[in-house]
């Protein structure tokens, strides 16, 4: 143990250089005075400041839209012809139904030309069979039943066609006009007498 007395332990850190203190990150000393002052006007007038920001906001949209409904969006060649494409095809679409209208309307009234000059003959020969002293009834039938022979519309007979059968004041119900025997119901309820 003697040989520790002559080993000498001497401080690094005594004489020659100080006490070194360790600091953390190394900061901005100007920010971080921005932050604080930052700080105290947000605690002070923050709600303030938060409804101006909205109204700024809410403005700058309303002048926004008032802005784009004023002004009309411009219009390029690509529209202007694609307008023009579809106006002339509504106008070939209208000159086409037109025209099928105006034959429709033609076909109409050849039809209604023609009904009318059968109208005209059967009258004509009615008149002429009254006066050679025939009956006009006879010619009449003659006529309709030409008639629905040519038109070909005429699908149905008409319903005095099919009364005409037994007669008009056919009823079998009543029996009146059914034939030469005829039955007919006793009245109903009490006898009137005296």
């Amino acid at each position: 143990m003697a040989e520790m007395d002559d080993v000498e332990i001497t401080d690094v850190n005594d004489d020659d250089m100080p006490y070194q203190v360790e600091k953390g990150p190394v900061k901005n000393q100007d920010l971080s005075s921005v932050g604080t002052i930052v700080g105290e006007i947000l605690s002070q007038y923050g709600w303030y400041m938060l409804v101006l920001t909205v109204l700024v906001y809410l403005l700058i949209q309303y002048l926004s839209k008032k802005r784009s409904s004023q002004s009309p969006p411009p219009q390029t060649e690509q529209d202007a012809v694609l307008v023009a494409r579809k106006q002339l095809a509504m106008e070939a679409a209208r000159k086409r139904m037109q025209e099928e209208l105006d034959a429709k309307a033609a076909i109409f009234r050849e039809h209604q030309r023609e009904q009318e000059e059968e109208k005209r003959r059967q009258k004509i020969e009615i008149w002429e069979s009254m006066q050679l002293g025939k009956s006009y009834k006879g010619a009449a039938k003659a006529s309709r039943a030409t008639e629905e022979a040519s038109s070909s519309q005429t699908v149905l007979k008409s319903k005095t066609d099919k009364k005409s059968l037994r007669g008009s004041d056919y009823n079998p119900l009543n029996g009146q006009g059914g034939g030469t025997c005829s039955w007919r119901p006793g009245r109903r309820g009490p006898s009137s007498g005296g």
